[in-house]
């Protein structure tokens, strides 16, 4: 298996972990969208509240340029050494949610 076909795996399986414990009821939606032919994945909750409209991405992840590109994380997970304990480089990981200028300083990649 290729190391683009391996993320996608990886990236998936890490997905339907993380929102098979989301709180989710009948009027919140839990959906995971995994666009593997463009490489975006992502965990959301749909719906409402009450009154309030839910729509929140909790979890964005690409790859791009053979790299896992972590967009969003609105949880307590660190996903990042979640894959890094699957097999994933740190140097293949880049941090998309911190300001590029920002990024030289993790033990991450850069771009």
């Amino acid at each position: 298996m290729d190391k683009i076909a391996k993320y996608r795996e990886y990236i998936q399986t890490l997905l339907t972990h993380y929102a098979s414990d989301d709180v989710s009821d009948q009027q919140v939606e839990t959906q995971l969208i995994f666009d593997t032919e463009r490489d975006h994945y992502q965990w959301m909750n749909v719906g409402w509240q009450q009154f309030d409209r839910i729509y929140r991405c909790v979890i964005h992840l690409d790859i791009k340029n053979g790299k896992i590109w972590l967009q969003q994380n609105l949880t307590d997970q660190n996903p990042a050494e979640e894959l890094v304990k699957m097999g994933v480089p740190k140097d293949d990981i880049v941090l998309g949610l911190q300001p590029p200028y920002k990024r030289q300083y993790t033990d991450y990649g850069v771009a």
